[in-house]
């Protein structure tokens, strides 16, 4: 029987279901991955073998261009961060989070404004916009600004996440009716959705992207922030970068330090102050982190 390659499209109860030149088969994964301590997720590029009908034994995966813990994704190209003006109303601290950890990862990014047919989040667009990020408004319920989503996407595999409620499923299946992904109400009282996306699942769209719908982030999760060192963090913040090295002292944190050309290019309106400010605030989680755990958790 020869290898067949794929992409895990699925991962549900130990199956996992590989995208196979347009099939889809049902695997099981063979016994060393779980003796190795290797999980299979949803992403991987993979070899099988295919045993009988539309079932196979997954055999290998192949080299992972980048791995993400939550979601438990693998080969993203592009992160589409979710977010919304009105309820519930995202936090561009969450957004910032994201984004630094898909740049860290090596992934795009766009930020996506849901809701627009309600609050077009003038503030909030302009943030990402100064910070030279894709940035595009959308309607789920009129189908605003869904072909310019999709441009964007092109025929990257992407992953949908955001805080619950802003409308990533509802995005989704305004672009292909077919998908029809559970959807949940807003809650009036707690301002959040209910997460109603239990497992990730890669989709293909008609323009070829493979897009992921996973379940939503909250606010309280910031310990789960996927770890990087302080001197990566300021690579991770795209629109330092022209600055990084021209600080008055070697080593710089772009904190408070006197002669820091990325405050200076805060002062002088280039960088936007939110986006700093998220910096700063994850500057001093990472910085809070013992090093043993630091450690622990890079190896």
């Amino acid at each position: 029987m020869a290898d067949t390659q794929g992409i895990i499209v699925k991962a549900l109860s130990g199956f996992y279901y590989v995208d196979a030149q347009g099939e889809i088969v049902t695997c099981r994964a063979r016994g060393k991955f779980r003796n190795e301590g290797i999980t299979p997720l949803v992403g991987d590029r993979v070899k099988i073998i295919k045993t009988e009908g539309q079932s196979g034994r997954l055999e290998e995966i192949l080299p992972r261009k980048n791995t993400f813990q939550r979601p438990a994704v693998s080969n993203i190209d592009t992160v589409v961060v979710t977010a919304a003006a009105v309820n519930p109303v995202t936090d561009p601290f969450l957004i910032d989070r994201v984004a630094a950890i898909a740049a860290h990862k090596g992934a795009g990014v766009i930020v996506c404004i849901n809701k627009s047919d309600i609050d077009p989040g003038t503030k909030l667009r302009d943030i990402y916009v100064r910070a030279g990020i894709a940035t595009v408004n959308t309607s789920a319920l009129t189908g605003r600004g869904i072909p310019e989503l999709l441009g964007l996407m092109g025929d990257k595999v992407c992953v949908f996440t955001g805080n619950s409620g802003v409308g990533k499923s509802s995005i989704l299946n305004c672009i292909e009716p077919g998908f029809s992904i559970a959807t949940g109400q807003v809650s009036d009282k707690l301002g959040r959705g209910r997460h109603t996306t239990r497992h990730t699942e890669l989709y293909r769209l008609p323009g070829g992207a493979l897009v992921a719908d996973t379940p939503g982030f909250s606010s309280f999760d910031i310990e789960k922030m996927e770890l990087m060192t302080p001197q990566e963090l300021q690579y991770a913040f795209v629109e330092f970068r022209p600055y990084i090295g021209s600080c008055r002292y070697t080593g710089c944190a772009h904190i408070k330090e006197r002669g820091c050309a990325v405050r200076e290019a805060v002062l002088a309106g280039e960088i936007p102050e939110s986006r700093h400010a998220s910096y700063a605030r994850l500057y001093g989680l990472i910085k809070s982190i013992p090093e043993w755990e630091q450690k622990k958790k890079d190896g």
